[in-house]
């Protein structure tokens, strides 16, 4: 690992701000594996949050299951309150880079984003919201450009394999990439397995705002992106996928937002030719669709009004037949779960013109890696930390708002993945 000076007035390149919440925990014990894969004192870094006690708690847990009794007298604490802005332009101003794991994003964001945009310090977040992700590029992007900040929203399971993953698809593809679909699929062990009720609050409240989301993106006013090659046929709201040999419907992620963010941002800056995206989850066979159908059709309903709303939230097991849970993934489910991406793209091959009959090139790749909420989500969260601090000149020249595909495409950061267990990989 490189190093990177920190100073005086920056004594930490990494600040985990909410290291005390469920997925904060794990980016703890994520920085405390990576920090000792260099040499000693390398890397300088501490925890945030509301609760001293609770942070305190975190260190001694990481440190028992890392068997590094020395984290806790290492790891420095500072006290943050998104509700009080002094205490986050102090913990902003100690901080390269502050990795923000406090969500849902819609209500805590912003306060953090703002912090770091006027007190210099990088912002990585694992957001899989669009409306708080395209609301801070509205409204801090030329702010952040002036001041050299980076903010890079979405660095976790939403949306790194499926942004980079369509990157490394062009890139291994041999002429003009002009088309992707990919097929997410997620296997539990035989524990089972969930994810914490955080990812379904965020989901309550996107669909409820999704009228917000609209009029948010019509004031960026953008030109349609030029379409290359044939038009990619959107499937139906469910179908039997043979790519994937399961029924499959279009994932309801940050990921076709995030994509047509990254693409725009290319044929901006480097008039490249976009890629058109679908993004689809394999739900498995009939009895999980009747479990989905109705739980589909609950959520539609209650999710439209705030009664509704607050049973949602209420009650996440109930609702989503147990995938969503208060409690959130036990140690031994992690360990029994995993996920795969598949992509499948067609274009123009070398030497043939994008702009003459139709295209005449397959690829098909593969993201895959350990179980996604919350050993994926801090392995690429910590990576994609690692490669700003490393990689300053490979980065979009000025600061601003950016994907992790505008921003990380001129770096290794997939060489990175590959290494610490989220392989990428041409079939």
């Amino acid at each position: 690992m490189a190093r990177v000076e920190t100073t005086s007035n920056r004594p930490y390149h990494l600040v985990i701000f909410g290291a005390s919440g469920f997925t904060g925990q794990f980016v703890v014990e994520e920085v405390a594996r990576t920090v000792s894969e260099g040499p000693k004192g390398t890397l300088k870094w501490a925890v945030a949050g509301r609760s001293k006690q609770k942070l305190e708690n975190v260190l001694e847990q990481a440190a028992g299951v890392l068997s590094k009794p020395e984290l806790r007298s290492e790891v420095d604490i500072i006290v943050a309150d998104v509700g009080e802005p002094d205490t986050l332009a102090a913990m902003c101003k100690q901080a390269v880079i502050v990795l923000n794991c406090v969500g849902p994003y819609r209500f805590y964001g912003e306060p953090v984003v703002k912090a770091c945009v006027e007190n210099g310090a990088h912002h990585i977040d694992i957001s899989g919201e669009p409306q708080f992700l395209e609301g801070m590029e509205l409204n801090y992007n030329s702010q952040a450009a002036d001041n050299g900040v980076y903010v890079i929203g979405s660095c976790g399971f939403d949306s790194i394999p499926a942004d980079m993953g369509v990157l490394y698809t062009r890139e291994q593809f041999k002429g003009t990439l002009t088309a992707v679909e990919s097929f997410l699929t997620v296997n539990t062990g035989p524990d089972g397995g969930c994810i914490h009720d955080g990812t379904w609050q965020s989901a309550v409240y996107g669909f409820a705002d999704s009228d917000k989301l609209r009029s948010l993106r019509r004031k960026f006013n953008h030109k349609p992106l030029p379409t290359v090659g044939s038009r990619l046929k959107r499937r139906g709201a469910l179908f039997y996928s043979n790519e994937i040999q399961q029924y499959a419907l279009p994932f309801m992620g940050s990921d076709p937002s995030v994509v047509k963010r990254t693409q725009r941002f290319l044929v901006e800056e480097h008039e490249a030719t976009p890629t058109q995206y679908g993004a689809y989850a394999g739900v498995g066979g009939i009895g999980n669709i009747i479990k989905l159908m109705f739980a589909g059709m609950m959520f539609w309903f209650l999710v439209k009004f705030s009664f509704g709303r607050n049973l949602l939230i209420k009650h996440p097991e109930f609702f989503s037949f147990g995938i969503f849970s208060k409690a959130g993934p036990s140690r031994k489910q992690m360990e029994g779960s995993s996920f795969q991406f598949a992509f499948y793209g067609e274009g123009y091959k070398e030497g043939q013109d994008p702009s003459q009959g139709k295209p005449n090139g397959k690829i098909n790749t593969m993201v895959q890696g350990p179980e996604c909420g919350y050993v994926a989500t801090p392995i690429t969260m910590v990576q994609a930390a690692l490669t700003i601090l490393n990689e300053p000149t490979a980065l979009p020249k000025k600061g601003g708002i950016y994907t992790p595909g505008a921003a990380f495409a001129r770096t290794t950061l997939i060489d990175r993945l590959n290494k610490h267990g989220v392989k990428f990989s041409c079939i």
